[in-house]
């Protein structure tokens, strides 16, 4: 593979992002959100990212979830993603702050109706009873929504990682692999440099 070269880190992520589509089995998307509470206690899960862009990279969740009330609480927040078939990882770390009302609810319209019913069954990171309990909270909104359009629940919305550093991992023969990193300078500047694999 050729080395990792290029002045702007988004771009470089969005042409890995397109190889892992064409070469990942399943969820070329999916990314280890890390977060942390008040105390500086992490946690971390799996969660699909939706949106990559100069603006940073969005996903969408449930605001009073365990990530979400640790989001609110602290605003900063780390993603790796890993495609194994790539032999590639990249990770990223900055600030987090929520996308705008217009841009949730454009998202949302965007999803599955089952998926859409679903965001408003869920009591997302609450204890279930067990598996009848969500199928009847399912039931209930999908009969109070009928045919008609389900709106975007007021406790539902996207997250945004402004990056502040992304470093980009490749594979290379020997365990010599191949680091650059990407460190915020300014608004739209980057500082480059590569580190020891």
């Amino acid at each position: 593979m050729a080395e990792i070269r290029g002045d702007n880190p988004i771009v470089i992520f969005q042409t890995w992002l397109t190889e892992a589509h064409d070469s990942e089995p399943n969820d070329p998307t999916a990314m280890t959100l890390a977060t942390a509470d008040r105390d500086g206690i992490p946690s971390a899960r799996m969660v699909l990212l939706k949106d990559a862009d100069a603006r940073g990279f969005a996903f969408y969740t449930n605001t009073e979830s365990q990530k979400g009330v640790e989001l609110d609480a602290n605003c900063h927040a780390a993603l790796v993603f890993h495609w194994k078939s790539l032999r590639r990882q990249v990770r990223i770390a900055g600030t987090v702050e929520r996308v705008g009302d217009a841009e949730a609810d454009e998202y949302f319209a965007s999803r599955a109706r089952g998926s859409q019913i679903g965001a408003w069954a869920s009591d997302q990171s609450r204890p279930l009873e067990g598996r009848f309990a969500l199928e009847k909270r399912v039931a209930k909104f999908a009969a109070k929504f009928g045919a008609g359009k389900v709106p975007r629940p007021p406790h539902w919305t996207g997250y945004r990682v402004i990056p502040q550093e992304i470093e980009f991992w490749q594979d290379k023969p020997f365990r010599l692999h191949e680091r650059v990193v990407y460190s915020r300078d300014g608004e739209s500047g980057w500082t480059t440099g590569r580190v020891y694999p």
